[in-house]
């Protein structure tokens, strides 16, 4: 029985949900990407890539710069995907290590299939971007998080004075007419 789920069941399942191969060569490249060698030379270019990375992060969207500078995810939701490419194909324009290959890779199999080698390269980007400028998207980000809790609480008051409006309003309507 093992067999036949094997040898039969197991591949005509792989077959039938990946029709055109994206998974597994998606998979395959995520293998072979080698981190550890691609780091290396990135630390070699550092001086030389240091401004053409400035420049390109700078023209890049905010989207991008937002997953740069505080994604701290596993993966690169769908509404990044087309965002990324671009932003992939800038750094392979400036022979970023890595960025070609990754570009590629994402042509061909998509942004969320890629994402360990998209954000390894996103995390060697963000060691070019100056700190100030990842504390002032942090705190974009905090202050957005406050503003929403502040508007939250605001209609929660609002609901409940509508509430007590009501309340008050029922009240006397009760009471029949004094005679």
């Amino acid at each position: 029985m093992t067999t036949t789920w094997k040898t039969k069941v197991a591949p005509a399942l792989k077959a039938f949900f990946d029709k055109d191969g994206k998974k597994a060569a998606a998979a395959e490249f995520s293998k072979s990407f080698n981190k550890e060698e691609i780091g290396k030379e990135i630390d070699a270019k550092k001086d030389e890539l240091s401004p053409k990375v400035l420049e390109v992060y700078e023209a890049a969207p905010a989207e991008i710069k937002h997953l740069i500078t505080t994604s701290k995810s596993t993966k690169i939701a769908k509404k990044y995907s087309t965002v990324v490419p671009k932003f992939l194909e800038d750094l392979a324009k400036i022979e970023f290590p890595g960025a070609q290959a990754v570009s590629e890779a994402v042509t061909k199999s998509g942004t969320t299939l890629v994402s360990g080698p998209v954000l390894f390269l996103f995390g060697k980007v963000a060691t070019f971007v100056p700190k100030e400028e990842t504390k002032v998207e942090e705190k974009t980000e905090a202050s957005r998080e406050v503003t929403a809790t502040v508007e939250a609480e605001k209609t929660e008051e609002t609901s409940e004075t509508v509430e007590e409006v009501k309340k008050e309003e029922e009240v006397p309507a009760a009471e029949p007419p004094k005679q």
